[in-house]
């Protein structure tokens, strides 16, 4: 196999998965094959693992590879019917953010903005945040991806800060939640048990507002955006091994 080349860091993913892609396409992996471990890839790329990840999710919605949890990624037949079948496919913005790299951009933005609100956020605020929370609650308990309340909550917090360039960046944090790369990740990892974790993150974070600890918001909403990193980085093993995903339960009506 030729050696890969180390990709400079914009739209990484998309780097990594053009690379994969021509390799593909060359007959270096075979259809049917699986590629290489994350971890290999990652150290002949010169790039992280969530790096790779983002790629490797890339090229499943764009019908390249399967991803099996439990085994790996294996590459698809791209020709006649299964090419119409890909072509089917959700197509990526060529400026969608990777999922993984969204979730860090937040933390150091949306850790400033908790802070923020744990000094600025009127009683409206507050009881926005309750309510949202509540919603999360009553969702993810009749198996519903309890995304609506979430970003109710994340808006509260944002909107104590009355800075409408702050609004607007969270806002579309939220449009980039919704686009396929992160859907088709939250389809492996997102189930009842990482959802009831996200929610006691939460009530920290609500409880660190309420008592105007802007140090403890800070600290609460990293912690959040850390575990949520965590909860999207683990293994596809692990992936199989976790409760029953939100994809097969309820949807909200």
């Amino acid at each position: 196999m030729p050696p890969l080349q180390t990709v400079e860091p914009q739209r990484l993913y998309r780097q990594i998965a053009g690379q994969l892609r021509a390799l593909i396409a060359s007959g270096e992996f075979a259809v049917g094959t699986r590629l290489p471990a994350e971890r290999d890839l990652a150290r002949q790329l010169g790039v992280s693992r969530p790096s790779v990840r983002e790629a490797l999710i890339a090229m499943e919605v764009e019908g390249w590879v399967e991803v099996r949890t439990g085994s790996g990624v294996y590459v698809l037949d791209r020709s006649s019917h299964a090419a119409a079948a890909a072509a089917s496919q959700p197509q990526i913005a060529p400026d969608e953010w990777g999922p993984l790299e969204l979730i860090r951009a937040r933390r150091v933005i949306e850790g400033e903005i908790a802070s923020i609100a744990a000094l600025q956020a009127k009683r409206k605020h507050i009881g926005a945040m309750c309510k949202a929370l509540e919603v999360m609650k009553k969702d993810a308990a009749r198996g519903v991806l309890p995304l609506e309340g979430d970003r109710a909550f994340h808006t509260a917090i944002v909107e104590s800060s009355d800075n409408v360039v702050l609004i607007e960046t969270v806002q579309r944090f939220w449009d980039s939640r919704r686009g396929p790369l992160f859907e088709r990740l939250g389809g492996y990892f997102e189930n009842l048990e990482s959802w009831s974790a996200a929610i006691n993150e939460h009530e920290a974070i609500l409880q660190a507002v309420r008592e105007h600890d802007a140090a403890a918001a800070r600290l609460a909403m990293h912690a959040h955006m850390d575990n949520s990193h965590t909860r999207f980085s683990v293994s596809w093993r692990q992936a199989r091994e976790l409760k029953e995903p939100f994809a097969s339960l309820a949807k909200a009506e």
